[in-house]
């Protein structure tokens, strides 16, 4: 039976607790809405060519460095080639966009994020994303899908609401607020300057920003990769941490990828009113000239 995405509550969600439980949608909720017309269904994956191999029906592909990132400067795209992308995605702003990519979502809340900073905030977060739709032992394919295009019209890039930059972020520590440093423990004490298992990306010093807190993003999910349930997130960041919903909280990694998905946690799960994620991360901190750096394993 087909039916609306705005016709049905998805109760899997509803039951974990969220501030904002409409951000997410459970595998059941999609499986039941994959013949409806209305939705549209993007995969952002690290490894881009995952797509290729298989991916859910209907979902179209962002290549989260070619489709979300300028060419030339290290920044996102214009509005105009964003307004492009969704166009030709036949998407606009009255679709509802279902993202969900690999390894517990964090490159489907980045360009979940990328798309809050253009205003565009029809959208949702797959609940445990490819892992749990392949866990669920449910249908993939290759069939890459066509929609009309449209004639979305794009609003003008915000970059003061939820992102943050070098000289805010330093400011932001200079007066003691909170920062959340979501990389490994190792990459935190600056043990190492790359994530495990991965190669050294270019970064010439390690450690942290000066007062952050340590709170690995992956410890937001479970194995499965769904999102762990309210309560469980208020002990990782509130009993934990001490962090508060009315704090100014800066969450920054190594690119900003995994700092997006902290920032979707605390912003729509647990209802955190000022969340910024630093997109320039560790590796501008890391290398730039006198930058105040922090080394010791977390407290």
């Amino acid at each position: 039976m087909t039916t609306t995405a705005t016709s049905s509550v998805d109760q899997t969600i509803a039951e974990k607790g969220y501030s904002d439980p409409d951000a997410l949608v459970s595998t059941e909720w999609l499986a039941d809405h994959l013949d409806d017309p209305t939705i549209r269904i993007l995969e952002s994956d690290e490894d881009v060519l995952l797509y290729e191999t298989g991916h859910i029906p209907g979902a179209q592909k962002i290549d989260w460095h070619e489709d979300l990132n300028d060419a030339v400067q290290r920044d996102y795209i214009s509005q105009e080639l964003f307004e492009k992308l969704l166009r030709s995605k036949g998407i606009d702003e009255t679709t509802p966009v279902i993202f969900y990519g690999d390894k517990n979502n964090w490159w489907a809340t980045y360009a979940y994020w990328v798309f809050q900073l253009f205003g565009f905030t029809n959208a949702k977060i797959l609940d445990g994303g490819r892992i749990k739709w392949e866990l669920d032992g449910r249908e993939l394919t290759t069939d890459v899908p066509k929609f009309p295009s449209t004639s979305f019209k794009a609003g003008p890039r915000d970059d003061n609401r939820i992102r943050a930059f070098f000289q805010q972020v330093r400011e932001h520590a200079d007066a003691g607020k909170k920062l959340v440093d979501v990389r490994s423990p190792d990459e935190f004490s600056g043990a190492k300057t790359h994530m495990p298992d991965y190669p050294q990306e270019g970064t010439l010093r390690g450690g942290h920003i000066r007062g952050a807190r340590s709170v690995p993003w992956a410890r937001a999910a479970n194995p499965d990769g769904t999102f762990k349930s309210a309560d469980e997130l208020r002990a990782i960041y509130e009993k934990e941490q001490g962090l508060k919903p009315d704090d100014d909280i800066v969450a920054y990694c190594r690119i900003g990828e995994r700092s997006s998905h902290t920032w979707f946690v605390l912003t729509h799960l647990l209802g955190y009113k000022k969340v910024r994620n630093y997109d320039g991360s560790w590796t501008e901190w890391g290398n730039a000239v006198r930058a105040p750096i922090e080394k010791g394993a977390p407290s």
